[in-house]
C-alpha cells in the first residue's frame, strides 16, 4: 500500500520552496526567486498557497523604502515535509530502484 502524498507540497515550485525553508532560518522572496525557476506572480501564488495553509510564515517590511518579503517555515510545515519525503520515498523503494 503506498502512502498518500500531500497535495499541497506536490507541486514543484511549493516543494522547492519548503525544500529551502527547510534548511534556513527565513529567505527572502527575491532570494527563492533566484533560487526557483518560476515567475514572480506564480512565486507569490505559491507562497500564499502555503500561507493558507500554515505550512509557512510570511513577513512584510521594507528595506530603504523598497518591498521586502521573507518567509519562514512553520513547525506544521516542518511536519508536513518530512511527512512527504517519507511518503515519496516509499514509492521509490517499492519500485526496487533505491
Amino acid at each position: 500500500m503506498f502512502k498518500a502524498l500531500d497535495p499541497l507540497l506536490h507541486s514543484q515550485v511549493r516543494l522547492a520552496i519548503t525544500t529551502i525553508l527547510i534548511n534556513v532560518k527565513s529567505a527572502e522572496f527575491s532570494y527563492l526567486l533566484e533560487n526557483i525557476e518560476t515567475s514572480k506572480g506564480n512565486l507569490s501564488f505559491q507562497i500564499t498557497k502555503l500561507k493558507e495553509e500554515g505550512y509557512i510564515r510570511v513577513k512584510k517590511s521594507f528595506r530603504k523604502n523598497y518591498p521586502l518579503t521573507t518567509v519562514s517555515i512553520t513547525p506544521k510545515g516542518i511536519e508536513a515535509y518530512e511527512n512527504y519525503i517519507d511518503a515519496i520515498s516509499e514509492y521509490f523503494k517499492k519500485s526496487g530502484k533505491i
